[in-house]
């Protein structure tokens, strides 16, 4: 059985296209110029609805992380590191840290984004050392 694969909404389809074209994208409301994630109808901060997905650098730091050795699912291989990635962009992101061993994914350690193709439509936005 295969991994579960998310379904891109009218709300996340600029997301996932820009993941398919290697490119992290991020909600910024035109109103207050709060980057936010996920994407929501209305800004978080002063509940506008003028915003847009302007580019991600997709640098971060590794905020928290937990190794998951108990797959939450059919077609999860693990160990995994499962972390919150705080973007320099000032948002968090939640996402799984590879190219390297779980064990060396720790609080502190600098990453970039990293894009891998789950599906021939769906890629996903994963984290690597930078």
């Amino acid at each position: 059985m295969s991994r579960p694969v998310p379904e891109p909404t009218a709300l996340s389809r600029p997301f996932w296209a820009a993941a398919a074209e290697g490119r992290l994208v991020l909600p910024e409301c035109a109103d207050c110029g709060l980057r936010f994630f996920v994407p929501e109808p209305v800004c978080p901060r002063c509940l506008g609805r003028n915003w847009d997905w302007v580019p991600s650098a997709g640098t971060g730091t590794v905020y928290s992380v937990t190794v998951v050795h108990r797959a939450p699912g059919p077609g999860f291989e693990v160990p995994f590191a499962l972390a919150i990635v705080d973007l320099d962009d000032g948002v968090p992101m939640l996402s799984h840290v590879v190219g390297c061993p779980v064990d060396e994914v720790v609080i502190g350690l600098p990453v970039r984004v990293d894009f891998r193709p789950l599906t021939e439509e769906l890629t996903l936005p994963y984290f690597v050392p930078r």
